[in-house]
């Protein structure tokens, strides 16, 4: 592979971590009824509502590099581990708002595999 190839995959994860959270809010802000305040906030102290979107920034970012990284190594059965571990973490919260909380991941894991896809058939045709 060649430096091109390495920078091509290098930007894709720059924009995954960089434009994800604006394409997950988006789409749920067209989809769900509640906006993200409303739900980290359901029978939780505001002090906490902070701390729970910054930890769900965090995962998703994490979910975003792993599934990515899996779609560059073609380990594509690894995808649905990292998507049933997720669901399994958050079980109390998707018992609230089924919705919200699967569409978001969907929302995530979907776009992450999309770049991911894009630059397998962009790889290709780059000659070095």
């Amino acid at each position: 592979m060649c430096a091109v190839a390495y920078l091509i995959i290098v930007l894709a994860f720059a924009l995954v971590l960089l434009t994800s959270g604006s394409v997950v809010r988006y789409i749920l802000s067209k989809v769900a009824q509640q906006s993200i305040e409303a739900v980290a906030a359901a029978d939780k102290p505001e002090e906490s509502v902070q701390k729970r979107l910054e930890i769900g920034i965090i995962i998703g970012k994490c979910e975003n590099i792993l599934v990515l990284a899996l779609m560059m190594l073609e380990a594509y059965t690894a995808l649905a581990i990292v998507f049933t571990a997720k669901t399994m973490v958050r079980k109390e919260e998707i018992e609230k708002n089924s919705m919200y909380f699967l569409a978001g991941t969907m929302i995530n894991v979907s776009y992450s595999v999309l770049i991911g896809f894009v630059v397998k058939m962009v790889l290709p045709l780059i000659k070095c």
